[in-house]
């Protein structure tokens, strides 16, 4: 019996080649079918066309140095800055993709696709790995269609990120003119109390030996008013952050940000850098290696903080809203480098008062003078630094802030080459399916004769 159920179960391959050329006809008819019926749906099937534009997302990465190297740090005078995921998201959102969904023609207007259910069938949207380059694939009905969706896609998306960042700017200036308002008033006091005390002690100008002493102490002045300028300007765009997100409540301590062990030590190296560099700065100019240097590592150390800030954000905190979340991000930023510029004030602060003590031995006049005019002059550079930072951002409220560049506008397609439906391919199928149809008609035939 098992040999007999063998027997049965193995295929005489070359009795079953004998019988596929005995019905040859049949086989070639099954083939041919196939292939025919393929060919002819691949020439019934509406034709579609595909239209590319590339783009390129601007870098967020800017030399820093003097008051670029602040406004970097403190993420004053930038656009916001996202991901290329949020880019491609925000690509798909209903702000982008409804006018362009209205403005083409359907059949039934009941049937028109939802933003996104139109993203699935008409966009195929992709970054190349490892780079800041968007390519934005549209299909359409016709090659005009195609080129038209593909364009508008990237025109709607630069419209809604100038509209954003003139929101956001409008709302830093707005906050930032609140902080030169306050400052301004610092400064006029400052300068009456000098011009007051001058009047009244008949001292003018301090002998060369005191303005020696005291031009030791600059460098701590600028420091001092860098720090206080930080402390402004984020605060400002905390609440202009604040502004934009409505009722949603974030904070760096719904995520223990200024707890966090590595963000604390992360402070430390940058409160510990800034006196480095203030000492430098106490014998060297700006041009010196040593500064440079320094200066470059507190640039990383500021970048690793705003990563490592990103990070807890983005673990603690789920948003449907790529926007949402870049701005939550930015919040949290802000609040941490905040209590950096104080950690820091507070620091230079504590080495001034020590250098301090080599004035003690000017007359109490000329040590009042001395300490009224340095005075004034951190209040006006305070002052003078708010009003640039705030002009700044005015010309880029001015300007169309685009966070990204056309590098490839959409393409036209060649109407003679669709890229729908691949008739070759349809018909190999064709050709494929045919031929295993008719392998299994030949092993039915092989059956039948067994």
């Amino acid at each position: 019996m098992e040999n007999k159920q063998q027997q049965e179960d193995t295929i005489d391959l070359g009795k079953l080649a004998n019988i596929a050329i005995e019905h040859k006809k049949e086989i070639v008819a099954i083939i041919a079918g196939c292939t025919i019926v393929a060919a002819g749906i691949s020439f019934v099937l509406p034709k579609q066309y595909e239209s590319t534009t590339l783009v390129q997302t601007r870098s967020a990465g800017k030399d820093i140095s003097g008051a670029a190297a602040m406004a970097s740090m403190m993420g004053i005078g930038s656009s916001s800055s996202g991901s290329t995921t949020n880019y491609m998201e925000l690509m798909k959102s209903r702000r982008v993709l409804e006018p362009i969904i209205d403005d083409m023609e359907w059949e039934d207007e009941k049937k028109k696709p939802e933003a996104a259910d139109f993203a699935k069938k008409y966009l195929d949207i992709k970054n190349t790995k490892q780079t800041n380059l968007i390519t934005v694939t549209a299909k359409g009905k016709t090659p005009e269609e195609a080129q038209k969706i593909s364009q508008a896609v990237v025109d709607n998306f630069l419209t809604l990120q100038t509209d954003m960042n003139q929101q956001t700017q409008s709302l830093l200036v707005k906050f930032l003119e609140s902080r030169i308002e306050e400052a301004k008033k610092d400064a006029e006091e400052a300068r009456t109390r000098f011009a007051q005390y001058q009047q009244e002690h008949k001292v003018y100008s301090p002998d060369e030996q005191a303005k020696a002493a005291v031009a030791k102490m600059n460098a701590f002045d600028e420091a001092l008013s860098d720090m206080q300028v930080q402390q402004k300007a984020n605060q400002a765009k905390l609440e202009a952050v604040g502004a934009k997100l409505g009722d949603i409540r974030s904070s760096s301590k719904n995520y223990n940000i200024n707890d966090n062990e590595i963000i604390m030590g992360l402070r430390q190296q940058i409160v510990a850098e800034q006196i480095n560099l203030l000492a430098l700065r106490e014998r060297y100019t700006d041009e010196h290696p040593a500064v440079i240097s320094s200066q470059e590592k507190l640039k990383k150390l500021n970048q690793s903080l705003s990563s490592e800030v990103n990070s807890i954000v983005a673990s603690k905190y789920t948003t449907l809203n790529p926007t949402q979340a870049s701005l939550i991000g930015e919040q949290a930023n802000a609040e941490v480098s905040v209590a950096v510029a104080k950690a820091s004030e507070e620091a230079i602060q504590a080495r001034k008062a020590e250098k301090e003590k080599e004035l003690e031995g000017f007359p109490k006049d000329v040590l009042e003078y001395l300490n009224l005019q340095r005075d004034t002059g951190i209040k006006e550079k305070i002052y003078t630094n708010l009003i640039n930072q705030a002009e700044e951002n005015k010309l880029k409220e001015a300007m169309e802030s685009m966070d990204i560049q056309i590098i490839d506008a959409a393409n036209l397609p060649d109407e003679d080459k669709p890229s729908a439906p691949r008739k070759k391919l349809i018909t190999a199928i064709g050709l494929v399916l045919g031929y295993m149809l008719a392998f299994g008609y030949s092993l039915i035939c092989y059956k039948k004769e067994n």
